[in-house]
């Protein structure tokens, strides 16, 4: 018979299906938002990179369970759908929404059939619609994270209705049964940690459902065994077995719990929970006034907030305080109920007591009676309790119903009671669409919460609102003067907003709320991990000031003496180092951090830029490589290691090079460096039109790019296309009017190509202009004069540039020539010295490679802090590149240089014996 009340037809799932999917449509239209935004947006555990083992190790969140920072919330079954909806739609918000949805479908047909142990047909549909429907579950079905609820609570109902089926024919133990329920408490657990909890319900279903004992019962044969009148009967010891073996399986999983958080509890403070951190009573009155205020939400579920803690409820300090009479109230109630479904025997009685133990025991490990949680109330934790409600209304609407004279009014209430809840439902949807949204709902409800001002100040800033955020954050500094994490907000925000002053202000307020260290007492445990933040935000923004690196420097170190293992610490401070010219001291800041992740590829990344600074190549490009090996898409380590490996002149890896510029050009398609510096791997290969085509792109993504505007007139120059070049170069002196290689270029090119002596005169006095002591240009001007057949000033020029470089031989021959050319005034045939001076001597002699200019390394070290108090943000990247010569160059580079030489020099040899009229 038990069997046979507990199907579901499938009309009753359909009509569940209909009513879920609409109250929930417009679920699938919200974003992620509140705590989403850590457990699915900054978590790398959803990544298919990421091993598969990591979700074992870590929490919920993504961090390792063995950090201090650590909530220790171990749902690794949870993460991974995570990680099966990142692999079928990444961060497409949708089919998360959906897969909750499925999942609350799942939940109701479930409980329906528990229902159908303890209630009639009629009463189980009325307290599975009333649960579908409930306001109260939005947080955990329209909250992607909320997800944890929906799972565990799928294999709490799977476990209790298999341990249902374990007894059978005379009282007989079905240990199968007991075993799928042992195996469905461990998964439910692993989903969420209050799964554990269904083991209790199912005691007390064997004891006073299946076997059918009352308290007074079964204290009288306590009794009568106690004096020795009667033995314990057999049905009892049998009971007594499989109660022995639940609790044996239940502690066995706690103790594997306990062991996975590595016996620590999470750090929380007073903010997160004020009532842990007070005196009694307050604690005690505090803690108890709470069962009430949640019994409340579900009695009346019209004002729902999204975050209870901080000051939202105020603490119950006296006994004198009114609200006592709520806790009274209710705990009379309570045992009431209690006494009545123990005391008595019959259906009735029953099904109270279920309901009651569904109400009870799933909610301990949240009540705060036996451990501190990191929160005061959570709407998301009232999703199995809610269970235990909605029998206790079905079951008293059946009968009310059963009076002729309440029938339709029981009716026309229940009506009502679905319709308005179902409205309520559908409204509070639209309040998770994004965070904006969520956070102002919850401060209509409650102002009094400086978390709450906090994260729509967030939701702001991330929409770069900084005035509005700005007015948010300060109100959150007035309703709770002593939030560190508000007055790091402030801070932040008038940096945001370039007023230094303020932000220092309100950093140093921050910091005068931090506990003073106490010798012998463990600091750590008295701070949240992330207000230590206010000593690196604090050294960040007066690290800008060149002359207070020192002090900057200081407060990194006290942030680390606070927190020997704080990571962020030693990353910012090797940063810093690396700026005072520190490198020594930088690596070492770097290696301790490296002690403390060895799986952060950033921090890689930076000890790389140290080697850099060290002059050190290969071991910077081995650590670029490890910082590779861990993060594939790492831009800066893509881009800095192809540099390195350009830079080296070994032909060899520009291949390796070039491949990871292309990677980097499809990361970021809109840098311009990354083309340009493809570009110069193409010349290098001389690669003539491959470089071209690379130089055009960066020059389209930025008109202005130095370099890559005088590289391609260069090599427009080299390759015979002279006249292409003019076009670039006007750009680029456009742009920059005093780059002397791009006048020196333009001069050379106005001379030898297009005769344009006037052009070419002005290009070099510019030169000159900007730098007299330019020996190049100098030279060129003068070899102007020559043309000019102004053979007394050439002299004069020659004469002052080889004063400018007394050891350059061709000057000393080119003087010579021109004084045999004065001294010899009949001889005055048409010749002309090079123009190179210009490019036939100098820039061909030394080569176009001596003119190439390389975008320089963009040698920024990454960081990888997130400074925000109550919300998450994605971490920043720096980057700075100027131009400089490239600095290396290869065995064959350097003899096709000397190959040149060789060829301008015997080309000299040939003009001048033309000039001595040889």
């Amino acid at each position: 018979l038990l069997e046979k009340m507990a199907d579901v037809s499938l009309k009753e799932a359909a009509l569940i299906v209909g009513v879920v999917a609409a109250c929930y449509w417009n679920s699938l239209f919200c974003g992620f938002v509140f705590d989403d935004v850590s457990a699915i947006l900054d978590n790398k555990d959803l990544h298919p990179s990421t091993p598969l083992r990591n979700l074992f190790q870590n929490d919920f969140w993504g961090t390792p369970m063995s950090e201090e920072r650590s909530h220790k919330s171990y749902r690794p079954l949870t993460v991974l759908t995570f990680r099966l909806n990142y692999l079928f739609s990444e961060l497409n918000a949708v089919s998360y929404h959906f897969l909750n949805l499925v999942f609350h479908v799942v939940v109701c047909i479930v409980f329906l059939k528990v229902c159908k142990l303890f209630l009639d047909n009629r009463s189980s549909v009325v307290a599975s619609l009333l649960f579908a429907v409930h306001p109260i579950h939005t947080e955990a079905v329209t909250g992607v994270v909320g997800r944890a609820e929906l799972l565990s609570s799928i294999f709490f109902l799977a476990a209790f209705l298999s341990y249902t089926k374990s007894k059978g024919p005379d009282n007989a133990i079905v240990w199968t049964p007991i075993a799928v329920t042992v195996f469905l408490v461990a998964v439910a657990t692993l989903c969420k940690e209050q799964g554990i909890t269904v083991v209790g319900i199912c005691c007390v279903y064997e004891v006073f459902i299946a076997q059918g004992y009352t308290l007074p019962a079964l204290l009288d044969t306590a009794v009568q065994i106690l004096r020795g009148k009667g033995s314990i009967p057999f049905s009892m010891l049998q009971t007594l077995l499989k109660l022995i073996v639940l609790i044996f399986s239940t502690l066995l999983l706690v103790v594997v719990r306990v062991q996975v958080i590595q016996s620590q509890l999470p750090v929380f403070t007073r903010f997160d929970n004020p009532a842990a951190v007070s005196p009694s009573p307050a604690r005690q009155l505090t803690f108890n006034y709470l069962l009430p205020v949640n019994a409340w939400l579900l009695l009346n579920p019209s004002e729902l907030c999204c975050d209870w803690t901080m000051g939202t409820i105020p603490l119950v300090e006296s006994l004198l305080d009114v609200r006592n009479i709520a806790t009274l109230t209710f705990f009379c109630f309570l045992g009431s109920l209690l006494v009545f479904s123990l005391r008595y025997p019959g259906d009735s009685s029953k099904t109270v007591l279920m309901a009651l133990c569904l109400i009870v025991l799933p909610f301990i490990p949240a009540s705060n009676l036996f451990f501190p949680v990191g929160f005061v109330v959570a709407e998301r934790v009232l999703y199995v309790p809610s269970m235990g409600f909605c029998i206790l209304v079905a079951h008293g609407w059946k009968k009310l119903s059963n009076k002729s004279v309440l029938r339709k009014i029981s009716w026309v209430c229940l009506a009502a009671v679905l319709f308005t809840h179902a409205l309520k439902t559908l409204h509070r949807n639209w309040d998770w669409e994004s965070e904006y949204t969520l956070f102002m709902s919850a401060l209509k409800v409650n102002k009094n919460n400086a978390k709450l001002w906090n994260n729509v100040g967030h939701a702001l800033e991330n929409e770069k609102n900084f005035e509005r955020a700005l007015q948010f954050f300060i109100q959150a500094t007035q309703v709770q003067p002593d939030d560190i994490g508000a007055h790091m907000n402030v801070g932040r925000t008038y940096k945001n907003l370039n007023k230094t002053k303020e932000a220092e202000e309100s950093y140093m307020i921050a910091k005068s709320l931090m506990p003073q260290i106490i010798p012998g007492k463990k600091y750590a445990a008295r701070v949240a991990p992330n207000h230590l933040n206010v000593y690196i935000n604090l050294a960040n923004l007066i690290r800008a000031n060149e002359s207070r690196l020192e002090e900057a420097d200081q407060l990194y170190r006290q942030a680390i003496s606070m927190r020997p293992d704080f990571k962020q610490a030693y990353i910012s401070r090797g940063e810093l180092l690396l700026k005072m010219n520190k490198p020594l001291k930088a690596k070492e800041a770097y290696l301790r951090a490296l002690e403390l992740d060895r799986t952060n590829a950033d921090l890689w990344y930076n000890l790389a830029i140290v080697y850099i600074e060290l002059k050190d190549p290969t071991e910077a490009l081995k650590n670029f490589n490890r910082a590779l090996e861990l993060n594939p898409a790492h831009k800066l380590a893509l881009f800095n290691s192809a540099l390195l490996m350009q830079e080296s002149g070994d032909a060899r890896l520009r291949p390796e090079a070039k491949q990871r510029l292309l990677h980097y050009v499809k990361e970021e398609p809109q840098d311009s460096n990354g083309y340009f510096n493809l570009g110069m791997l193409a010349m290098d290969d001389k690669k003539d039109m491959e470089a071209e085509a690379w130089m055009k792109k960066a020059i389209r993504l930025q008109p202005n790019f130095r370099s890559a505007l005088f590289n391609l007139a260069l090599l427009y120059s080299q390759t015979g296309k002279e006249l292409m070049a003019l076009p670039v170069l006007e750009d680029l002196l456009r742009y920059y009017p005093d780059h002397t290689k791009g006048l020196i270029l333009k001069g050379d090119i106005l001379m030898n190509q297009k005769k344009d002596i006037v052009g070419a005169k002005m290009c070099f006095e510019k030169i000159l202009e900007l730098d007299p002591k330019n020996v190049q240009g100098k030279h060129n001007l003068c070899v102007v004069y020559f043309e000019e057949k102004d053979l007394i000033k050439a002299e004069k020029c020659l004469v002052e540039t080889l004063a400018l470089a007394p050891h350059e031989e061709y000057i000393q021959r080119h003087l010579n020539i021109v004084r045999s050319k004065i001294a010899s005034l009949g001889a005055m045939e048409q010749s002309s010295l090079p123009s190179d001076g210009t490019a036939a001597t100098e820039a061909k002699k030394n080569s176009f490679q001596n003119l190439k200019e390389a975008k320089s390394e963009k040698t920024a070290t990454q960081s990888t802090v997130d400074n925000k108090e109550h919300s998450k943000n994605k971490k920043p990247t720096e980057k700075s590149s100027v131009d400089k010569e490239t600095p290396k160059k290869s065995t064959k580079e350097i003899k096709d240089i000397e190959k040149k030489r060789v060829a301008a020099l015997k080309r000299l040899e040939e003009i001048e014996r033309i000039l001595n009229g040889e």
